[in-house]
């Protein structure tokens, strides 16, 4: 989308990890990047789930680095997404609530809404209805904070989950059967689409 001496911002396509795997380097969006510079080092500013697609910034250099972080942290870069959700939202929700670790939950990453505590964490998401039909909401999604499965954990809490959301949908149950075997085109009735609907 952009480069300059300092920056390359890359439109993420959903299903590639940004952190470099041991599957080499055209397997992550870091790795990809580095081949395509001729570049060592590169540092990631902010980053995306495999599953979402999305702008992603990448400073060439280490004082770029930490002023795009910077910019990121103290809220004057704002990250907006696109979600389709089940459900119709007919006027806009913000949602402020404490996540966790789902204590009750197979996969050890799964987060949940919480009492505040002290492992839990602050979390404050705002969700703008665009369109509805058929029992569908696009919507436009902004977060004051940025913690891990955030929007989807809050979709999830106020019963409107990610179109194609394996772990907080209708039975988590598919994301351990997918994370053992793959994805299995049966699927695609009951969650509606082969990967989360965030962007």
């Amino acid at each position: 989308l952009h480069e300059d001496e300092n920056l390359l911002v890359l439109d993420k396509p959903g299903w590639l990890v940004c952190h470099p795997s041991k599957n080499g380097p055209f397997s992550s969006l870091v790795g990809t990047a580095k081949e395509y510079l001729k570049s060592e080092t590169l540092h990631l500013v902010s980053r995306l789930d495999r599953e979402t697609s999305g702008v992603v910034l990448l400073a060439k250099n280490r004082k770029a680095a930490s002023y795009w972080q910077k910019g990121v942290e103290m809220k004057s870069v704002r990250r907006c997404y696109l979600a389709i959700l089940e459900g119709v939202m007919s006027e806009p929700q913000e949602v402020s609530t404490f996540l966790g670790k789902d204590p009750e939950s197979a996969v050890f990453v799964k987060q949940r809404v919480t009492e505040n505590s002290r492992k839990a964490k602050y979390a404050e998401t705002h969700f703008l209805p665009l369109v509805s039909q058929s029992g569908f909401t696009l919507c436009s999604i902004t977060t004051a904070t940025g913690r891990k499965h955030q929007i989807r954990v809050h979709a999830q809490s106020i019963g409107c989950p990610l179109v194609g959301e394996k772990l907080y949908g209708k039975d988590e149950g598919i994301y351990l059967e997918f994370c053992a075997g793959g994805w299995r085109d049966e699927w695609s009735q009951l969650l509606g689409m082969y990967r989360q609907a965030l962007r």
